[in-house]
């Protein structure tokens, strides 16, 4: 047995508080289940988490809060009972039986201290973005594709969004999905957990706004690179034209610099 002991000389390290904070999961997938598990591991007081769907078999790999035996139920019930198998005196956990929308996500993410947005889909993404911003949240972004994976938070502010990085939402088939393309269920993992670290850090005072962080499963290379603010960024520049939330910029517009134009669906 092991008799050693703490070394007086080093101070000790003490754990942030995070009792009193209350933080949004947008989706109970792949990158939502690790970065909720971590959460609530870490002591946030309150973790809701926004989904609309059913455990399914294909996604267990990188589902890791679902089993065979929960395939078909609703995705927050079960993860709702994993999660509260975890959690401590006084932390509470919440159901948000909803994707989010055009027509809630204001009101959602503005009741939360933080928002972490783990959706398979750039609308929902974008949603995120501008809901976040008008509402001043902040907001912390994972994706994962094949071996890759990209996470990174951003301020309530913006300086640089999600706008200033990719601007508009994509084609319909300009970009591939998981289910698509497929992922590897380790690297998901790992984008949540770096999801939740970067979350954590934003609360306790210490974020890390502005850097793209980026993992290469092939390569098993991790890389940090500062993203610049977009001066005619639409959302967060100095002459940003989006004010609120208009459902057409999610599906069959987008929002340019100069306002919306209509594009084929």
């Amino acid at each position: 047995m092991s008799t050693s002991k703490a070394d007086p000389s080093r101070p000790a390290v003490r754990r942030p508080d995070f009792s009193a904070t209350r933080v949004l999961v947008v989706g109970a997938g792949g990158l939502g289940c690790p970065a909720a598990l971590a959460l609530v591991d870490a002591g946030v007081g309150h973790v809701a988490l926004a989904d609309d769907d059913r455990v399914e078999l294909t996604n267990l790999h990188r589902q890791l809060l679902y089993t065979e035996a929960d395939v078909g139920r609703d995705k927050l019930d079960v993860a709702l009972e994993a999660l509260g198998r975890r959690t401590a005196p006084g932390q509470t956990l919440a159901a948000v039986r909803t994707r989010l929308l055009p027509e809630n996500a204001r009101r959602l993410v503005k009741d939360y201290d933080l928002v972490l947005e783990g959706a398979d889909n750039f609308a929902t993404k974008f949603l995120a973005a501008d809901a976040c911003r008008l509402e001043r949240r902040p907001l912390v972004h994972g994706a994962a594709v094949r071996l890759r994976a990209t996470v990174w938070s951003v301020a309530p502010e913006g300086g640089p969004c999600y706008r200033c990085l990719f601007e508009d939402v994509p084609e319909a088939d300009a970009a591939l999905t998981c289910a698509e393309a497929g992922v590897l269920g380790p690297v998901v993992g790992l984008a949540g957990a770096l999801m939740a670290d970067l979350g954590l850090d934003v609360l306790a005072g210490t974020p890390r706004f502005g850097t793209l962080f980026s993992y290469d499963g092939l390569r098993d290379r991790f890389r940090s690179v500062p993203v610049p603010a977009r001066p005619s960024c639409p959302l967060c520049g100095p002459s940003a034209t989006i004010s609120e939330i208009d459902e057409l910029c999610y599906t069959a517009v987008h929002c340019r610099d100069d306002g919306p134009t209509i594009r084929g669906v």
